[in-house]
């Protein structure tokens, strides 16, 4: 089975509607240049093929239009077809007006920097080099341009070649530009996406846990009311042998709202707004981030203190904001997918900045990739299978993307770096020879008030 020349992301980024407009406009502009040319400067040009060329794209319009609704999303292999339709058209009636003589033969690039932008690299490459061949061959097989007197309008062999080396440059270049600018902005519309998913997720859990809190603190009361009830029950029914069974269902009922108690209290510690769960010390957030990779093989070592004396010993309270959470969780599971055996997440902070650093033991960044490392879609770090059996992997970078943009929204700078020289020895090796990720914040853009901790005092309700 042949191979198709476009992924399924670039078969739904056009509409048929969209090329169908464009095709109209290019048929408005055949016809009036060749009735323009005929009438006003008096060229002697072929007026039957050429209307007859211009024909094809009308009834292959009028076609789609009725066939096919104005908003299908077309297919790769549709998106080709009407591409390659477009660029035979355009060489064809340019073969009869002159060929590399007649001045719309720039027009050719357009079919390739459409293809640029809606199709993948391949097709690109299939419709350029196809423009790159009518080009060529329209140098030699072509009916000239005359006027009325019958004098052949032509340029001279030097400009004419110009002329073929321009649109070759020019279809080369434009190619190449349009396919790159438009795959980095798919690209990065697709990570944004995935930020804001991602970014989202990490909410829901975060507002859950406050819906859960705010649970566990409204049931406590009734729970107390039935475990009081039950326990005055019970005593009640103490030595009347005559009512041991329903002396059992209240022992049942205290013991159910036991559980009920402890189910509650394992779900949620605070109660409804709580305004404790919108900052913690610094420690406190960078243990939760790192809990869910805690057991996942390399030890996590933690090292938490200010930076200079003049920091003072008391640890910052920063605000639990989810994407900080988010961001750095996902740098602390890239440190513990490629360590050895250690990762170190250091948390310091002096008079004005707070900063965290992630490192671990692993064979680090590629040299290479260290200036393009948070980009969407770029391939990060390989390591051979670890002693503890983590599997290795090449990822997409998508990960370290939505760390870095995260983590830049709450107003932090993040910092790539390699701990060691990859071509040390074993010996020669510093603990910390892996990647290290550096992540700062000025101190008033995440440190929290202390004074709002609590908020305002609240009058008892009657």
């Amino acid at each position: 089975m042949p191979q198709t020349f476009v992924t399924e992301e670039a078969s739904t980024l056009v509409r048929l509607r969209t090329l169908t407009l464009l095709r109209w406009m290019a048929v408005i502009g055949q016809a009036a240049a060749i009735t323009v040319g005929q009438r006003w400067f008096g060229l002697d040009l072929p007026l039957g093929p050429c209307f007859v060329v211009i024909g094809a794209s009308v009834i292959t319009n009028l076609v789609a239009s009725i066939v096919f609704p104005g908003n299908k999303r077309l297919s790769g292999r549709e998106a080709l077809a009407i591409q390659l339709f477009d660029l035979v058209q355009l060489a064809a009636l340019l073969s009869l007006t002159g060929g590399l003589s007649n001045p719309f033969v720039l027009l050719i690039i357009a079919p390739v920097t459409i293809s640029a932008t809606v199709l993948d690299a391949r097709s690109t490459m299939v419709i350029g080099a196809l423009a790159v061949t009518f080009v060529t061959a329209l140098a030699f097989f072509n009916v000239p341009l005359t006027d009325s007197t019958g004098q052949t309008l032509s340029l001279a062999p030097i400009f004419e070649f110009g002329f073929w080396l321009a649109i070759v440059i020019g279809v080369v270049f434009l190619g190449y530009y349009a396919h790159r600018v438009s795959s980095e902005t798919r690209a990065m519309s697709e990570a944004l996406l995935a930020t804001q998913m991602a970014l989202a997720r990490e909410q829901k859990l975060t507002d859950l846990g406050g819906v859960v809190a705010a649970a566990a603190h409204e049931l406590g009361t009734p729970l107390a009311t039935i475990k009081l009830v039950g326990s005055e029950l019970a005593d009640e029914l103490e030595g009347r042998p005559e009512l041991s069974e329903m002396l059992e269902d209240a022992r049942l009922i205290l013991q159910q709202t036991d559980r009920c108690r402890d189910i509650l209290r394992s779900m949620g510690r605070a109660g409804k707004e709580d305004r404790h769960m919108q900052q913690a010390p610094l420690e406190a957030i960078l243990r939760e981030a790192a809990e869910p990779h805690a057991a996942r093989g390399p030890h996590l070592h933690f090292d938490i203190g200010p930076a200079t004396p003049a920091g003072g010993s008391a640890q910052p309270a920063i605000l639990r904001r989810a994407e900080v959470i988010h961001g750095l969780r996902n740098l602390v599971q890239n440190a513990v997918d490629f360590a050895r055996r250690d990762v170190w997440i250091d948390g310091q902070w002096t008079e004005r900045r707070i900063t965290v650093r992630i490192a671990d033991d692993g064979p680090g960044y590629p040299p290479g990739v260290l200036k393009q490392i948070g980009e969407p879609f770029m391939r990060q770090r390989a390591t051979e299978t670890s002693a503890q059996g983590r599997k290795s992997y090449e990822g997409m970078g998508l990960g370290l993307f939505i760390a870095k943009t995260l983590l830049e929204r709450s107003g932090a700078e993040l910092t790539f770096a390699n701990g060691g020289d990859p071509f040390l020895t074993d010996a020669e090796r510093p603990k910390r020879s892996g990647a290290i990720v550096e992540v700062a914040w000025p101190r008033d853009r995440i440190e929290a008030d202390p004074a709002a901790a609590l908020g305002n005092n609240r009058p008892l309700e009657a």
